[in-house]
């Protein structure tokens, strides 16, 4: 089991000796296999969690765990995808691709056939030999996945990924992962600013409050995409015209909008 468990967790920070809560007494149990996103205003913790879930960083009080183990530190098990790609810029796409396998010990030939798989999986056939800046910014973000994914995590966490991208290639981006969700599931919790990209991507969405980040409410997309089987729709641009997925997006833009003070 690869579920993630955020158990009345509170995050404190200190500066110049006064502290600061971060995060409120969040609980929170992402199912084995689901895509969860969490959305809210600047500064309500939605990367902290992210990071306690990765064993970067850890709850003043309450307990985060995956699959009934609590988390105390960094695991392979447990794979993030920053904003920025964190590429070997010394590094070919394979050797990228490769850098996490060989610090595992996995044997040459399983190597080779994990890359190849992953780097056909990632559309990047062909740039194999290719240097990241030879490479455009999506491809980039694509070889980061390819890396992560080749490390068969059972939890994927993703803080922005398209974040860096424009608008065009981030909309590609957001198609490949849909495709890498239907033939490869992983449990996800995925970290954005953009509304319209979360109720795309994801089986619920977390919205936070102003920090303190509390859950102010969680939106099941998954029940309404499958009832309107969003996915007879290839393309991104389809499914945002749905009235189902309009209505998701609002519900959603007005309870962010309460958090900023903006009412009208």
């Amino acid at each position: 089991m690869s579920d993630i468990r955020f158990e009345a967790v509170s995050r404190v920070f200190k500066r110049e000796s006064k502290d600061f809560l971060t995060l409120d007494k969040i609980g929170l149990h992402v199912r084995d296999g689901e895509f969860v996103a969490i959305v809210g205003p600047s500064g309500c913790g939605k990367t902290t969690c992210l990071r306690m879930v990765a064993g970067l960083e850890f709850p003043s009080d309450g307990q985060v765990s995956v699959g009934d183990r609590p988390i105390t530190q960094p695991g392979p098990e447990r794979a993030v995808v920053f904003q920025q790609f964190a590429l070997f810029p010394w590094k070919t796409v394979y050797q990228n691709i490769e850098f996490g396998l060989r610090a595992k010990g996995v044997p040459a030939l399983q190597r080779r056939e994990i890359i190849d798989r992953n780097i056909k999986l990632m559309n990047l056939a062909g740039y194999e030999n290719a240097y990241p800046h030879q490479l455009s910014g999506g491809m980039q973000q694509r070889v980061a996945i390819a890396r992560v994914y080749a490390l068969d995590p059972d939890v994927l966490l993703m803080d922005e990924p398209f974040g860096a991208l424009d608008a065009q290639t981030r909309v590609v981006m957001q198609e490949e992962l849909v495709r890498l969700a239907r033939v490869n599931p992983r449990t996800v919790l995925f970290i954005t600013h953009s509304v319209e990209e979360s109720v795309y991507l994801a089986d619920r969405v977390v919205i936070m409050t102003s920090r303190p980040g509390k859950i102010k409410e969680i939106i099941d997309i998954k029940t309404v995409r499958q009832a309107e089987d969003w996915e007879r729709h290839e393309k991104i641009e389809d499914v945002m015209d749905l009235e189902s997925f309009v209505h998701l997006r609002t519900h959603i833009w007005k309870s962010l909008r309460e958090e900023h003070g903006d009412r009208h």
